[in-house]
């Protein structure tokens, strides 16, 4: 198979009907050749046999002489529609210009393929199409009302030789543009215009044929946009040879000029403003010019919005076609004449402040006694205010309490005062607001503190919610023209300027209040000068000298400034040397008592002495501290913290200020002698489960002292990290009288601890585990026994650590899982052979029966 590519020329297919006088126009292309993009066009014509030269794209002299008057006229032309196309168009064809007609394109290909001209036959018939009005009438006129229906008609005849079709369109002017309205195609289907589509469905455009080739329109329920003029196209279509339709021929006629009367609903008033109790008197007039009978069915409404499409309207009142109206008390709708009607709201209030619509129907007898729709419109809103009426009166704030202190009570009452026109549909509520006081010239904006609805509802601001909750802050109403609010216990915070709000409510139809004027007081100031308070502690050692195992005393007495009644709560804190271990921080809390006399131990933790501290209140502002038989330990700054409190709200204390006094000294000049610790161990490195033994020794220098003049505490610590970064862990203690405590442990390792001799003490942690290691220390007490016999104990000493270090022994770690593998191995290497011999031995035995061969020699090659 073979394919090959050439110039085509392609012209419709033949033969072409046109009707005589009309416009022709043939199309002719070619494709697939070389050369320019641009090619040019011959045509030709021939009645029988010879062809005669019309009109070329490229040659002005290709034209014949008997076609040249009819090209240079513009009768017969070409028009390119692209490079590749051309048409020819001949106006006003005649029986003459029946026959063929040949396209030729010049060649441009470098070799000659394929077909260079087509041909295409043109038959041109007689003009048989007739186009008339009703009754052969030129253009009529009618005027109709809006909602009327009328009809229209036109005929279209066809004598034509040819089986041709009718295509009718009904259409109107709009402007100087005419716009379809409904069609009959030529394949017989109604096709409605642009914007008739809803109509067509709804049956109120129609298009239905008669007898002598009629076409009738039927347009119902008419409105304004059908005004205009109207006319009937008729266009006749033949099918051709490749079966497409074509038109061949259109005529048109205007048949008639409609104009419509539009019906309008107009509401006689503007705009109105009435006031609250007066009558709202509103009429709505219906403007048709219907003269027959008619009946109008008229609906009034009401909205807040001027929405026109009434969504969200309510209706009022309606009058139906009959004259019957609906119920309503305050409101009545009458038929005042043929087209007026009158909407009268009685005693009106704000409520019917709005937008009012009236919206009416035009309903039309029948010929069968039923009555018909026509026409329904609605009325532009009309605004209506309704002014309230405003009481009068006039609002007076006072303060029958004001604080001079903090935690003074402050009381506020705001009065109504000349009040007229207070009806007992009248009712008054109030609000109360708070402003800052500022030295600046800065706005501050008021702070609601809480606000009365009409029906006696208290809403609370955030400012005050908490404190009403908890009845510092009380609103009352005292009196019917009295309203009152009072501050129990009035801070700092709430100075400032408060004023009141009375806002009259009126009571409606149905029975709701509405706001209707707000009155608003002068501001009341709320202010109180302040000083600083001052508080000034002294701390007085009554005993200048004293010795180890004697009583200290000391006393604080207080005194303070602009603090209203106030009271004292008292601190005893002592300031350790720093070589103290017991307090690292250097601060103690020994002892308190509080605004209320109560005593309370705070960090003294001396279980031998207890009762050894005492603080008491000698006078309202003198306070004495006692600490018995004192150690050489207590040694430190002694002082007295007082906080000074003043009455707050509730029957509270409020903490004013705080004080501290002069520090006092405990000093004890001792010649004893000197402790000192240290900690040992002869092998700090060791393996998991093995036996690690600390040592803490202690060394004295100076006085000989005798080891029943002497005992000790001693306190085990660690600290779990090389660095000495984490916080120490309490492992054992041991104290002077040999008993030993230890601290919970999570792992399995255990501890001991024992004394060993007069000055030393030995840890062992037996079965260390690798959470034992870290750096060790331990902390000694020393208690040394006075030639009276007393007990006195030394400061905490603190031993220099050592670092643990646990290792873990990997041959112990892995023999007993080795030896358990091995056994396991063989035991289950042996089980598999014991397996195996049975299974060949019992179990897959078979007597296999040999076949019997004879033995026969081999013979030589030289034999065989």
């Amino acid at each position: 198979i073979a394919f090959c590519r050439g110039r085509v020329v392609r012209v419709p297919k033949g033969p072409l009907i046109r009707v005589m006088g009309t416009e022709v126009v043939i199309p002719c292309s070619v494709s697939d050749y070389d050369g320019p993009s641009e090619q040019n066009f011959d045509w030709e014509f021939s009645r029988e046999t010879d062809f005669v030269r019309i009109v070329s794209t490229w040659d002005s002299t290709f034209t014949s002489e008997e076609y040249q008057k009819r090209v240079g006229h513009g009768d017969i032309k070409l028009r390119r529609s692209s490079n590749d196309a051309v048409e020819l168009v001949i106006r006003n064809i005649q029986p003459t210009d029946q026959g063929r007609y040949k396209c030729s394109t010049p060649s441009t290909d470098a070799t000659v393929q394929g077909n260079y001209d087509a041909e295409v036959q043109v038959k041109v018939i007689s003009d048989g199409l007739s186009v008339s009005g009703s009754k052969a009438r030129s253009s009529t006129s009618l005027r109709l009302s809006e909602g009327d229906s009328f009809k229209l008609r036109c005929s279209a005849i066809t004598t034509s030789p040819e089986h041709t079709h009718l295509h009718v369109t009904w259409q109107i002017r709009s402007g100087s543009t005419w716009r379809d309205i409904l069609s009959l195609t030529h394949e017989g289907k109604f096709q409605p215009g642009s914007g008739y589509e809803e109509r067509y469905r709804n049956g109120d455009i129609r298009l239905d044929t008669g007898a002598n080739d009629t076409y009738r329109l039927s347009v119902s329920q008419a409105s304004p946009v059908d005004g205009g003029a109207y006319r009937c196209l008729v266009s006749e279509w033949v099918r051709g040879a490749d079966s497409s339709w074509q038109k061949i021929q259109e005529k048109s006629v205007e048949i008639a000029t409609v104009s419509i009367q539009r019906t309008d609903v107009v509401i006689s008033t503007s705009n109105v403003s009435v006031t609250e109790r007066d009558s709202l008197d509103l009429t709505c007039n219906v403007t048709t010019d219907r003269s027959g009978i008619f009946q109008a069915e008229v609906m009034w409404y009401f909205s807040t919005s001027p929405d026109d499409t009434l969504s969200d309207a309510q209706v009022l009142l309606s009058m139906d076609r009959d004259s019957v109206v609906s119920d309503s008390t305050l409101i009545s709708l009458s038929h005042v004449d043929r087209n007026s009607y009158r909407l009268l709201v009685r005693d009106v209030d704000v409520e019917d402040s709005g937008y009012y619509f009236c919206q009416a129907a035009v309903w039309v007898p029948l010929h069968n006694g039923s009555w018909h729709k026509v026409v329904e419109r609605t009325s532009a809103p009309v605004s209506v205010v309704v002014t309230a009426l405003e009481p009068d009166y006039e609002v007076f704030l006072n303060a029958s309490k004001t604080p001079k202190f903090s935690d003074d009570p402050t009381e506020l009452n705001c009065r109504i005062t000349n009040a007229q026109d207070t009806e007992a549909n009248v009712r008054f509520t109030v609000s109360w607001y708070y402003r800052q006081h500022l030295h600046s010239d800065d706005v501050v904006t008021e702070e609601l503190l809480a606000r009365m609805d009409a029906d006696w509802t208290l809403l609370l601001g955030d400012r005050s919610r908490e404190r009403t909750q908890n009845g510092e802050i009380i609103f009352s109403k005292k009196a019917v023209d009295t309203f009152s609010l009072r501050i129990q216990w009035t801070s700092e915070s709430d100075r400032g300027d408060y004023f009141c709000v009375i806002s009259a409510w009126s009571r409606h139809r149905n029975n709701t209040w509405v706001k209707s004027k707000d009155v608003t007081s002068a501001s009341v100031s709320i202010f109180w000068a302040t000083q600083d308070y001052t508080l000034t502690v002294e701390a007085v050692k009554l005993k200048p000298f004293f010795v180890a195992g004697h009583t200290f005393e000391m006393t604080c007495k207080v005194s303070s400034k602009n603090i209203k009644t106030p009271r004292y709560s008292v601190l005893i804190t002592a300031e350790k040397p720093l070589t103290d271990q017991s307090n690292p921080n250097g601060t103690t809390r020994i002892i308190s008592l509080n605004q209320d006399s109560v005593v309370r131990l705070e960090d003294w933790t001396d279980q031998t002495r207890v009762d050894g501290v005492v603080l008491e209140k000698v006078q309202e502002n003198e306070f004495r501290y006692r600490m018995y038989q004192t150690q050489i330990s207590d040694a430190g700054l002694y002082r007295c913290v007082v906080t000074a409190w003043s009455p707050g709200g509730g029957g509270m204390w409020r903490e004013a200020v705080n004080g501290l006094s002069n520090p006092i000294q405990i000093d004890f000049q001792t010649s004893g002698p000197v402790f000192n610790v240290s900690v040992h161990s002869d092998n700090p490195t060791i393996y998991q489960g093995e036996l690690a033994d600390l040592l803490c020794i202690v060394t004295t220098e100076g006085m000989a002292l005798e080891p029943d003049d002497m005992s000790f505490d001693v306190s085990w610590f660690a600290v779990r990290s090389f660095a000495l970064d984490r916080e120490p862990v309490l492992l054992a203690s041991l104290d002077r009288r040999g008993i030993v405590t230890q601290s919970r442990r999570n792992g399995s390792s255990d501890l001991s601890l024992e004394r060993i001799s007069p000055l030393e003490f030995r840890l062992r942690v037996h079965g260390c585990e690798d959470h034992d290691f870290g750096n060790h220390y331990c902390v000694v007490t020393p208690w040394v026994r006075s030639a009276t016999g007393v007990w006195q104990r030394e400061p905490d000493i603190k031993a220099k650590p050592i670092f643990l270090s646990v290792k873990m022994d990997v041959l112990n770690a892995f023999k007993y899982p080795l030896l358990i593998g091995i056994g396991l191995a063989t035991a289950i290497g042996l089980l598999s052979c014991l397996i195996g011999y049975c299974s060949s031995r019992w179990c897959c035995k078979k007597e296999v029966q040999e076949t019997r061969r004879e033995r026969r020699r081999l013979m030589s090659m030289e034999m065989d």
